[in-house]
């Protein structure tokens, strides 16, 4: 009898045990989860969410396991980019994640000295004033630049390799871009060198979008050069609608418009970039200071050609170009 006294009195503790673990209030005893701020100026982008994630996971952090993450988007709006960082601040994340445009992880270091800040697809780091330098950041940043030198050049010698025979070429810009400027010193670098005019037109609202193209069609360009932006980025569909119209070949920078319809483009391979930043965070989430990695720069890029766009502009991609091109989109 006394055995089964006991036998009742130890089931009733340990059930006791298991009600008060599961308790509201000791649930909200247990360890928080870390936090990573992911913010952008551009609209979210699904795949480079999903390689951000494959980069944090290889790294030992999976989402909603043992990391959470806060996501702010501007959606094109850089003029909220602070706010939204000042709001991740206040949050109190353990790590900002600041994807492109640059202008996403200046608003992150402006709102911040102390919270580490990760940027992802920026410009020159050390020119926009991020860092100190690239193998020594320094401070609470660094981060995956896009830029390992400026692409304007070898994105109109792409271009060239496809319209032998152009006589001018039109370079879309947005002036108050950071990388606008420097870009477009090198694609000036390139006209002196090759002998092709160069039409230079700027946007930097979406009222500008369509005198630009015009003034394009009546200078009689040949090509389109559209220098890499994150004004430019958000309103993609827009840029490709009305290179198509004009019947423009257009070079662009990354891999989402000439899969939705334009012609070629050369740059960073993104989603590794991104997958990268992950692994980044994931390193200062176990303790690493931000100051000790050095910022990264891309090693790998990738031609990207439409060969249906081409056909519809009635342009013959040369086969030394096919070889080359990491990717023909039939």
């Amino acid at each position: 009898m006394e055995q089964h006294r006991m036998i009742g009195t130890t089931r009733r503790a340990v059930l006791a045990g298991i009600a008060a673990a599961l308790a509201p209030g000791a649930r909200a005893q247990q360890p928080a989860l870390p936090v990573v701020g992911y913010l952008t100026g551009l609209p979210t982008n699904s795949v480079m969410v999903e390689t951000f994630r494959q980069g944090l996971a290889a790294g030992g952090f999976v989402e909603g396991k043992n990391v959470a993450i806060e996501y702010r988007s501007a959606e094109g709006h850089p003029d909220r980019l602070p706010a939204l960082a000042a709001e991740l601040v206040q949050r109190g994340v353990n790590v900002i994640a600041a994807a492109g445009p640059t202008k996403s992880a200046l608003a992150g270091k402006a709102a911040t000295r102390t919270i580490p800040i990760v940027f992802i697809n920026a410009d020159d780091a050390v020119k926009v004033g991020l860092v100190a330098s690239l193998n020594r950041p320094g401070g609470n940043v660094t981060g995956q630049s896009m830029i390992a030198g400026y692409l304007a050049a070898k994105q109109l010698d792409l271009l060239h390799q496809l319209l032998p025979h152009a006589a001018a070429f039109g370079a879309l810009v947005n002036p108050s871009a950071p990388r606008g400027q420097f870009e477009l010193n090198e694609a000036h670098a390139w006209e002196k060198s090759s002998g092709v005019r160069l039409v230079v037109e700027e946007a930097s609202a979406d009222s500008e979008f369509a005198p630009a193209f015009a003034r394009f069609v009546a200078a009689r360009v040949d090509g389109l050069l559209q220098i890499n932006d994150a004004f430019f980025a958000s309103r993609y569909d827009r840029l490709l609608s009305m290179a198509a119209e004009a019947r423009l070949p257009t070079m662009y920078s990354e891999r989402t418009p000439v899969a939705a319809g334009g012609l070629m483009s050369y740059g960073a391979d993104t989603p590794d970039v991104y997958r990268r930043a992950g692994g980044y965070v994931a390193r200062i989430l176990k303790g690493e200071k931000p100051a000790d990695p050095p910022v990264e720069q891309p090693t790998t890029f990738d031609l990207v050609i439409n060969a249906k766009t081409a056909a519809s502009l009635g342009l013959a991609i040369p086969l030394l170009l096919t070889l080359t091109a990491n990717e023909v989109i039939e």
